[in-house]
């Protein structure tokens, strides 16, 4: 746990390991120095007091800044910057000034735009952020899922306007992109969707690539490769759980039989959706002969539909001990306040190809899809292509 205080004119770290707190007295001495949460970096001389009258086994507590003309200044060496920063003692401390999500540094990262010291304060004061533009920089400062130029690009976006040395971290993700020499576009909104694009076209190529040699890959290596695109493809989707538990209470009324879900998506809301992935094995959708004028699904599709249908089942009687379980499981992949809800979950089916398929046989097949689509999507990987054609004509035309 991290916590800061204002003692006086000092600015104070306080840190409480999660184990044993012998582990920072053994690095102290022996290396000089420790190193916490990834960014801070203490030597034995930062602490607050007198080694040898340390009053608790288990907090450590450092001096992170000093109080200098109504700023803590915090020296560069701390934070592993080349310039030392001021903070104004009139704005709120806390862990999250300083780390962003997945132990980024935020400071590390605004060191990484502008080529100055930083300096957080005053309105009035020439070369600082003010303390309001500087809370609205945390609340949407890069995650660790965005590449590194594209983090650079959005955080130079809000520095721009209060400091004069910018790295042009704009022209250096458009040279990415385009992969050629270029400006940035004069329209954020163009630029924008000149990044969706070539996202998209990146998705779609290696989803060719991956249908053109699908025997290389193993069940789960597959799925799980499909389902981290459906997370781009279908934006609503935040995050993917494998292998997810659910009750089945109704196949042996003797006792409670535990199943698995290979895969489900988890919402912006925290609703729960499955994902059935099959390999792309062709000729596995509609039997070859004809039923009475009609080309009936092959046992592959029919018998996946069951299972699935099972699983929503399953998903729907587990109630609030169900969700209670998969949030728990799944806690450190979810955002902290999100939590699991199983409300008529939905799901998605992603089988076999169509691309060979005469017009009779697509008819029919749309059929079969529309019967079961207040329950579930059934979509095959060309049906996806072609999802994604569309996306890509959409940013390219706008």
């Amino acid at each position: 746990m991290i916590e800061f205080e204002e003692k006086g004119d000092l600015l104070i770290f306080t840190y409480e390991p999660e184990r044993d707190s012998n582990w920072v007295e053994k690095k102290l001495h022996d290396d000089g120095f420790i190193k916490i949460a990834k960014i801070f970096r203490f030597k034995f001389d930062d602490l607050e007091y007198d080694y040898n009258f340390r009053t608790t086994e288990t907090n450590w507590s450092f001096v992170l800044g000093k109080l200098s003309n109504g700023y803590y200044q915090i020296p560069a060496r701390v934070l592993g910057l080349e310039h030392d920063i001021k903070l104004s003692s009139k704005m709120p401390i806390s862990r999250k000034t300083f780390i962003a999500q997945k132990n980024i540094s935020v400071f590390g990262r605004i060191a990484a735009v502008i080529k100055q010291p930083i300096i957080i304060g005053d309105d009035d004061v020439e070369g600082s952020l003010p303390i309001s533009e500087f809370e609205l920089l945390l609340d949407n400062f890069p995650t660790s899922i965005e590449m590194q130029h594209y983090a650079n690009a959005r955080v130079s976006g809000v520095l721009r306007d209060y400091f004069c040395t910018t790295s042009d971290a704009q022209v250096k993700l458009d040279k990415y992109l385009k992969k050629r020499e270029g400006i940035p576009l004069p329209s954020k909104t163009e630029w924008l969707n000149q990044y969706e694009t070539q996202k998209y076209r990146f998705i779609r190529e290696t989803l060719v690539e991956m249908l053109a040699s699908e025997d290389s890959y193993l069940e789960s290596k597959w799925q799980k490769l499909i389902a981290d695109f459906l997370l781009l493809i279908f934006p609503k989707y935040i995050a993917v759980l494998q292998n997810v538990p659910v009750k089945d209470y109704y196949s042996d009324p003797t006792k409670t039989i535990d199943r698995y879900i290979d895969i489900a998506l988890v919402d912006v809301n925290g609703n729960l959706d499955i994902v059935e992935v099959k390999r792309p094995f062709k000729n596995k959708l509609l039997m070859a002969g004809i039923h009475r004028g009609n080309y009936v699904p092959q046992k592959e599709l029919s018998g996946t539909v069951v299972q699935v249908e099972k699983y929503l089942f399953h998903l729907s009687k587990s109630g609030r001990l169900g969700e209670k379980i998969i949030g728990d499981k799944y806690a450190s992949a979810l955002p902290t306040s999100l939590k699991i809800q199983i409300t008529n979950p939905k799901a998605m089916l992603i089988i076999g190809r169509d691309e060979n398929l005469a017009n009779e046989q697509k008819f029919d097949l749309e059929i079969i899809k529309r019967k079961y689509a207040n329950v579930m999507d059934i979509m095959t990987y060309d049906d996806l292509l072609r999802r994604l054609d569309n996306i890509i004509e959409k940013y390219s035309t706008t």
